[in-house]
């Protein structure tokens, strides 16, 4: 060992006895404050120095209670005095001093240029802070009783470990653009490099950090939390920017306390309250390391239990608090904190320092032999020593303090132009003696390198590294002690969807139950059901109301519900779009049934007709009734029964077209018949009067014209519409929500009207016709039955129209197969039922003689 490092261990290892001996006391006696003012905690002259080309200044919070003397007006300021021994931080000043040493005696980063440095005790104040700054900058130093003054400027200053102390420092420190790293302070507000533009820091802003908290939560269903916050810059910020992320995530604070060292033990005891009678079963605690040590203290007073802990990185893996103690409060505690990292060679070096200022005693002689007072043995016991000094197996913050020295080197290594020469990679540095603080500031904002552990080192344009945290997992170990197990990690640097991940190890959660708390304020709503909010309570807090016809939602608590597409609706738990029911007037269904088998009996009773009627087509009574109209009316009637089957049956564009014009023309086909019998009895009757040759005129030739002219006005309408815009099958789903209606659209209505109105005028003129012959002497009787039948047709068809219009889904169908059927069936009883009764049941009426009796007993 060189012998610069064997007399820095001398002088540590002499430091840390009188450090244990005096260091945590309050106060000291007039003539003793002159011999050891040098090794007290304040901030007006450094705790450990050492001088060199560079001078690295660091300011950490040696102690952390600060004793404030009474302000006179008539005697000067006494010097502030610190307690209360910080074995964590005084690791990040041994780290800072080993990183320093190594940089030292490195031959490849600032070679032959050695770094000194002045190290302050902040005393975790904000005043102390400014102090420790005021003195680095300044080169003021107080030695054994007297003050002097000389210009000992450091080029970089490192520190300190809160963000409040941080803030003081660079108020005073930024105006000269001197720049500050930071190993511990994490507010989000420091990364404003508008006002801070001289500020860099090792550790991830906590805006990544309370992000990332926010995640976790959300990760494990708990939108229902309670927090509690540092009144500070650290906590303040970090909780305001994990509130906002949180209410992105769908979380909601059920309450938001702070608390600080510096407030009354009631206000920590009301805290408490607050916790205990709160309905949140996770606590989110942004707190420094002294506001959580009262918190807690108060916690086991009030034996609050049952609550899972989520923690901020600056307690999570504090293993003060790790102890048996704590356990069944903070055991199952999660929380995100930096990386952990090794430093070769820090673990022998600190070992030693503690082993000798613990036990009083050394393991070297002095440079002339003597011995420095009692020689460690090697034997002395740990057993009833309990503290974190030599615990560099979670190296995170002592890291950071590793990686800031090392930048530091870096951007005066790149300033200095160091450069190598020849293959031996021999190396000097240009020397200047005056750097201008913005140089070091540029350097330091292009520094990239990567450490002997493989960790690239490097700042973002906000003075910040690259935001990367370990998710801790305060687990009990088989010998029953606390240990921090890794279960998750957040990478800030990856896609949104992918920065939390869960590594699959299994997570100890709050003592109280052995399985994953639930913190809600309202049950969480099924499937099928939406939130809704009640009025007055935060988001978080909602109803269940099931979703309405329709709509959908298929995961629980679903803010609203979705609506099902055109062609689908929604099952009777409202959880899934099912395709709507598809209605039309089919076979298989009962009024289908019935329409057809009316139908086909209507057909085939006419076709039982036409046989009748042929068989006997030589009898008076068929001659009289005009045999040739008779069958062609009964061919009409057929076809009209048959024509009601086309409207039965799922709608297709063929179906469409012809349901419509076979109905159309074969009505026309029909009422032409009965208008050429009508005609044929008037003109009978006339051309039975005396003189009257009217019967030439309108013989069997000209009836059979008659029937093909009004049918062919009918077949032109019909191509009409089927050439200009034709009936087609469509899917209502206007007229019922939850199913579809498949029908034939009319494609015109004009025509369709058009259609009717010309079967509509047909059968009007018919009637008029037979009704003006209906009191025609009784052998020409057959126009009182065609007057019945077309007022039964006429009275079918304008009942129709209303309802038609009226009927819904497949009613509409029915109606008009109804018309169709029943005015077919009209037509059928009124004009050949009375002839079937007297051919088959009357025979002995059906002779030439009785109609001509008839006709003689009536004459004048």
């Amino acid at each position: 060992m060189c012998m610069c490092a064997r007399v820095f261990q001398m002088f540590a290892s002499v430091y840390l006895m009188f450090l244990f001996m005096f260091g945590v006391m309050g106060a000291f006696g007039a003539e003793e404050e002159a011999a050891l003012c040098w090794m007290l905690g304040s901030p007006e002259f450094p705790l450990l120095s050492k001088e060199g080309d560079i001078i690295i200044g660091g300011a950490f919070s040696i102690h952390t209670q600060i004793a404030k003397p009474l302000l006179s007006f008539t005697d000067p300021p006494k010097r502030l005095i610190c307690s209360r021994f910080n074995f964590r931080e005084f690791r990040f000043v041994q780290t800072m001093i080993f990183a320093i040493e190594q940089i030292n005696n490195s031959t490849s980063l600032l070679p032959n240029v050695p770094i000194g440095y002045k190290i302050f005790d902040s005393c975790s104040s904000t005043v102390s802070a400014t102090r420790a700054v005021m003195a680095l900058m300044n080169g003021q130093e107080r030695t054994l009783g007297k003050n002097c003054s000389s210009k000992s400027s450091v080029h970089a200053i490192i520190g300190t470990s809160d963000s409040s102390s941080t803030i003081a420092m660079l108020q005073t420190s930024g105006i000269f653009q001197i720049p500050v790293i930071s190993h511990f302070a994490t507010c989000a507000c420091l990364s404003n490099r508008r006002e801070y533009s001289s500020f860099f820091r090792t550790i991830p802003s906590d805006y990544h950090q309370s992000r990332a908290l926010a995640k976790l939560v959300k990760h494990f269903g708990w939108t229902w939390v309670g927090t509690v916050r540092s009144d500070s810059d650290y906590g303040n910020n970090g909780m305001a920017t994990f509130i906002k992320a949180a209410g992105q995530e769908g979380v909601c604070i059920e309450y938001s306390e702070a608390i600080s060292r510096t407030y009354p033990q009631s206000q920590a005891a009301r805290v408490v309250r607050v916790i205990r009678n709160g309905s949140a079963r996770v606590l989110v605690a942004f707190l420094a390391q002294r506001d959580m040590d009262m918190l807690l203290e108060e916690a086991m007073k009030q034996n609050l239990t049952g609550v899972q802990w989520v923690g901020s990185e600056s307690w999570i893996t504090a293993g003060h608090l790790a102890t048996k103690r704590h356990l069944g409060i903070l055991i199952g505690s999660l929380g995100f904190t930096i990386r952990k990292s090794k430093i070769p060679g820090l673990r022998d070096s600190l070992l030693r320092e503690f082993w000798e200022t613990t036990f009083g005693c050394s393991f070297q002689s002095s440079l002339d032999g003597q011995s420095q007072g009692r020689q460690c043995s090697g034997s002395e016991r740990l057993d009833d020593i309990d503290n974190t000094f030599t615990d560099v197996s979670e190296l995170r913050i002592s890291n950071n303090v590793y990686k800031a020295v090392y930048a530091v080197a870096h951007a005066m290594h790149n300033m200095l132009k160091c450069r190598h020469h020849g293959e031996k990679l021999n190396q000097s540095c240009i020397w200047r003696d005056k750097f201008e603080p913005v140089q070091v500031l540029k350097n330091l904002q292009r520094v990239n390198f990567t450490l002997h552990s493989g960790e690239r080192v490097y700042f973002d344009d906000y003075g910040d590294p690259a935001a990367m945290y370990d998710l801790m997992n305060w687990q009990r170990s088989p010998t029953g002690e606390t240990v921090f197990v890794t279960v998750g990690s957040y990478d800030a640097l990856l896609p949104n969807g992918k920065q939390f991940t869960m590594n699959g190890i299994n997570i100890t959660w709050a003592a109280e139950s052995l399985k994953r708390p639930q913190s809600v304020c309202s049950e969480s709503c099924v499937p099928g059901f939406r939130q809704a909010v009640i009025k007055g309570k935060p988001v978080c807090c909602f109803s269940c109301i099931a979703c309405a016809a329709g709509e959908i939602s298929n995961t629980s608590d679903s803010a609203e519900c979705s609506r099902c597409s055109l062609e689908y609706w929604s099952n009777e738990d409202r959880s899934l779009c099912v395709p709507k029911v598809v209605e039309f007037l089919s076979f298989e269904e009962t009024m289908g049934t019935l329409l057809t088998a009316l139908s086909l009996f209507g057909a085939s009773l006419t076709l039982v007709v036409s046989v009748v009627f042929f068989q006997f087509r030589d009898t008076p009574l068929i001659k009289a009734s005009n045999s040739e109209l008779s069958f062609l009316l009964l061919f009409s009637l057929t076809l009209c029964f048959l024509c009601s089957l086309t409207f039965i049956g799922r709608p297709s564009d063929w179906s469409c077209m012809l349901r419509h014009t076979a109905f159309g023309i074969t009505f026309v086909l029909c009422i032409s018949c009965v208008l050429g019998k009508t005609i044929v009895v008037l003109m009978a009757f006339r051309a039975t009067l005396p003189g009257s040759n009217v019967m030439k005129w309108f013989g069997p030739a000209q009836q059979r014209l008659s029937v093909l002219a009004f049918t062919l006005i009918q077949v032109v309408i019909c191509i009409l519409w089927l050439t200009v815009n034709p009936p087609f099958p469509f899917k209502n789903m206007e007229h019922h929500k939850e199913k579809i209606i498949l029908e034939c659209a009319l494609g015109s209505p004009i025509w369709f009207w058009a259609v009717l109105g010309y079967i509509g005028l047909l059968a009007m003129l018919c009637f008029i016709l037979a009704f003006l012959a209906r009191k025609l002497p009784d052998n020409f009787n057959e126009a009182k039955f065609i007057t019945f039948s077309m007022l039964i047709f006429c009275a079918v068809w304008i009942t129709f129209i209303p309802a038609y219009v009226s009927s819904p889904g497949k009613f509409t169908v029915a109606v008009e197969i109804f018309a169709i059927l029943a005015s077919s069936y009209g037509l059928l009883f009124c004009i050949f039922v009375p002839k079937c009764f007297i051919i088959v049941l009357k025979p002995e009426l059906n002779t030439k003689k009785h109609l001509m009796g008839k006709t003689h007993s009536k004459s004048p």
